[in-house]
């Protein structure tokens, strides 16, 4: 990378990050420490607390992407934040639950996911691109992971108003960095014409990737609703649990970094790409056969299922940094904005699904029923994915940027 790029990578990577941790501090406590509010009785309402988010944030993914293409990517970055604060600073305020849902659909209201990712791709050369992406995904399950340690000390100190003030502190910081580190904005932005949504949804590569990125957060999301009591079950205290899942997700980052990056300048992205969805299908049949095996020797179960999650880490981080690399690339550059506007509402109804379908199998069909599912998903993903051909370095051409050279082939 160029020191432009690095800035550029580390500084919206940084944004992402501090985004993403002040909304994970909350999930591991909010459940119980909602139903403290006036109101909080009501499980119904709890939970409509907990997923308003998503569904605020689904909703506007695509119009602010298509703002970042009108009006700059920094401009509609900064607006997001400013509304997730504020958001955040209402959450934590909240004297009931009626304010508490308000606040956290107004944190869902400030969707810049998909300007940020495009400010990243229009800052970034192609051969660096997937890189760059890498350390944005990788930071997402870094705090993730830090989010399940740091949560419960936190709470118990500050409670939940507190983590939603430092919630919108960390927002402003990031409004901070997008102002004083994050690079201007590439010149030529200004000068491009403007494309649509309806451009977007003609492109069967770029709704490929749609597909994909639904179904690896509904997947995501859905195993969490039974791999903690899995966890449980083979004698590790839920206080614990971040003794599992932390060294996965560092270990993790290795694997990705010793082979994704080399294969994808050798011309194997397509081959990773594919051997990741693989991959995490192979991890949903292995929990399948964990839940179905149970109880057996603790040590012996836990040993298996921390394996088990080192390589669904693996596979998540690879199509994490993969598939925004992939949308960017193939999107034209005028209409980038728009993809991932269009990629990141899907990512969003992801969780949604993989959290409202996910507790009801488990409810209805137990963990097996659940990894199975799951399992499904992935098959049919992979065979979705199928034709698809990775963009060669050079991919502005594809991307509509006139008199750009044409992509260089790729090994499949």
């Amino acid at each position: 990378m160029t020191a432009s790029e690095r800035r550029a990578s580390a500084s919206l990577a940084s944004i992402f990050a501090l985004r993403m941790l002040g909304l994970f501090l909350v999930l591991p406590v909010f459940a119980l420490e909602a139903a403290k509010y006036p109101g909080g009785d009501d499980p119904a309402r709890v939970g409509l607390a907990m997923g308003i988010y998503g569904l605020t944030q689904g909703i506007l993914q695509i119009p602010f992407g298509i703002a970042s293409d009108w009006w700059g990517r920094k401009r509609v970055i900064v607006f997001g934040l400013f509304m997730f604060a504020l958001g955040s600073f209402i959450a934590a305020w909240a004297p009931d639950l009626n304010w508490l849902i308000a606040g956290r659909s107004l944190q869902g209201a400030g969707a810049i996911s998909a300007a940020v990712t495009a400010l990243l791709a229009d800052s970034t050369r192609d051969e660096v691109r997937t890189k760059a992406m890498a350390l944005v995904g990788g930071g997402i399950a870094l705090m993730f992971a830090l989010s399940l340690v740091m949560a419960p000390l936190l709470a118990s100190h500050i409670g939940l108003h507190g983590l939603f003030a430092l919630t919108g502190t960390l927002a402003l910081a990031g409004i901070a960095v997008v102002i004083w580190w994050v690079p201007p904005e590439p010149a030529q932005h200004a000068n491009r014409p403007r494309g649509s949504v309806l451009e977007v949804l003609q492109n069967p590569a770029l709704l490929r990737l749609d597909f994909g990125v639904f179904v690896l957060h509904a997947v995501q999301l859905a195993m969490w609703m039974a791999v903690p009591a899995l966890l449980v079950g083979a004698g590790l205290d839920k206080a614990s649990h971040w003794q599992v899942y932390l060294p996965a997700v560092l270990a993790s980052f290795l694997v990705m970094g010793g082979t994704l990056f080399p294969l994808e300048r050798r011309g194997y992205l397509r081959a990773v790409f594919l051997g990741a969805m693989g991959l995490i299908g192979i991890v949903q049949l292995g929990l399948l056969w964990v839940s179905a095996s149970s109880p057996f020797p603790a040590p012996h179960s836990l040993g298996v299922l921390a394996g088990l999650l080192f390589l669904f880490f693996c596979g998540f981080n690879v199509l994490e940094a993969t598939q925004p690399s992939l949308a960017s690339r193939l999107a034209p550059a005028h209409s980038r904005g728009a993809a991932l506007g269009v990629y990141n509402t899907l990512q969003s109804l992801g969780f949604f699904a993989g959290g409202a379908i996910g507790g009801w199998l488990t409810k209805t069909q137990g963990p097996g029923g659940l990894f199975m599912v799951c399992a499904g998903l992935m098959l049919l993903w992979l065979v979705v994915a199928w034709p698809m051909k990775a963009p060669g370095r050079q991919a502005a051409a594809v991307s509509g940027d006139a008199g750009a050279p044409a992509a260089q082939p790729v090994k499949l």
